[in-house]
């Protein structure tokens, strides 16, 4: 199955200031999407989060790990074998608390893996060892290939024998050239065995060389399988994460399209409202130039209601001074008809008189 994600959520990514190591650095514009993969082949889980296409995690899950709730919405964990913290904002308590439940599942789950592997390393190494031991040990101990002691002791004792007491045991001439040709036969046949062991010795020795090339290349080839292999996994993981950020991109298009039609939609109300405003603006100059046109007739009214004003007090004040005059005129009648009544009581009385 390879490796697949099992878990998915969103989330500003930080990693710690190599320099420092006390402040945050955004390694994420904007919200990103940070997920849980599994890898069924090797029981392995890691976190991954791409930001377009540059990982900006890739953590392998250890039991040794642990991930640590520093705020509300913020936590993080230390990766030794990147060397680095990284650290995720979450938009939610709730995400913040979701992730971590994953995190400590998955650890778990890896610690357990992990156990599982050594114990069947253990099962499979122990023999091995064992087997590989005993064939090694055979070719190249000094007993294979001198004798061992029991069988070098008589060769030089009964040789030194001879030599040690010839006057007290002396034996026959023929019977000494007899013993002496077998010693000799003897010696020849250990010379004999020990060119052939002492060839098998270089020959093991040219093999061991061979076998330790061998090793060697072959373990060149192992660490290039497995950089491939990891490379592969990485590929893998990061054309699944590009799938899944095809999608979110897909569905971002979408909510764009939407947008975009609602913006046409708006931007057409707007044209209309911009026609309207036109025709208000005409209205407007309109109104204004009668009004210009208003205040220049208000301008001619003033004048001509400052000229009646003057001309009615002008009016006004012939009419007080023409009440004045009448005035006078009234008194001075009055004093004539009171003048013109006495005159008439006093005919009157003459004419009673006389």
């Amino acid at each position: 199955m390879g490796e697949q994600p099992i878990f998915s959520t969103r989330a500003h990514v930080f990693q710690i200031d190599p320099n420092t190591k006390k402040n945050w650095v955004p390694t994420s514009k904007h919200a990103v999407t940070v997920s849980y993969f599994y890898d069924s082949t090797r029981n392995v889980y890691r976190i991954i989060s791409l930001d377009g296409s540059k990982a900006i995690i890739n953590s392998t899950i250890t039991p040794n790990m642990t991930f640590t709730k520093t705020s509300q919405k913020f936590g993080q964990w230390a990766d030794s074998r990147a060397n680095t913290v990284y650290g995720l904002g979450f938009s939610s308590e709730h995400h913040l608390s979701k992730f971590a439940e994953k995190f400590q599942e998955f650890k778990e789950a890896a610690r357990l893996a992990k156990e599982k592997s050594q114990e069947k390393m253990e099962l499979t190494s122990t023999p091995s060892q064992e087997s590989a031991g005993g064939d090694l040990q055979s070719p190249l101990t000094p007993e294979s290939i001198n004798g061992t002691d029991d069988e070098r002791t008589p060769d030089v004792t009964q040789n030194s024998e001879p030599r040690a007491e010839p006057t007290q045991n002396a034996l026959p001439f023929s019977h000494s050239s007899a013993i002496s040709k077998h010693w000799e036969a003897e010696l020849a046949t250990l010379k004999g065995n020990n060119a052939k062991l002492t060839a098998a010795l270089l020959e093991s020795t040219a093999n061991v060389k061979q076998w330790k090339q061998q090793l060697a290349a072959y373990q060149e080839e192992a660490e290039r399988l497995h950089k491939r292999v990891t490379e592969l996994e990485c590929v893998s993981s990061q054309a699944n994460a590009v799938h899944t950020h095809k999608a979110e991109l897909s569905q971002t298009v979408q909510e764009l399209e939407e947008t975009l039609k609602v913006k046409e939609e708006e931007i057409e109300r707007l044209k209309q409202e911009i026609d309207n405003a036109r025709e208000l603006q005409e209205q407007r100059d309109s109104l204004t130039q009668k009004l210009q046109e208003v205040e220049i007739r208000n301008k001619d009214l003033e004048g001509q209601l400052s000229d009646l004003e003057q001309r009615l007090e002008k009016s006004q004040n012939e009419q007080e001074a023409f009440r004045s005059n009448l005035k006078t005129l009234l008194e001075i009648l009055d004093g004539k008809i009171f003048e013109l009544t006495e005159l008439r009581d006093n005919l009157a009385k003459l004419l009673e008189c006389s």
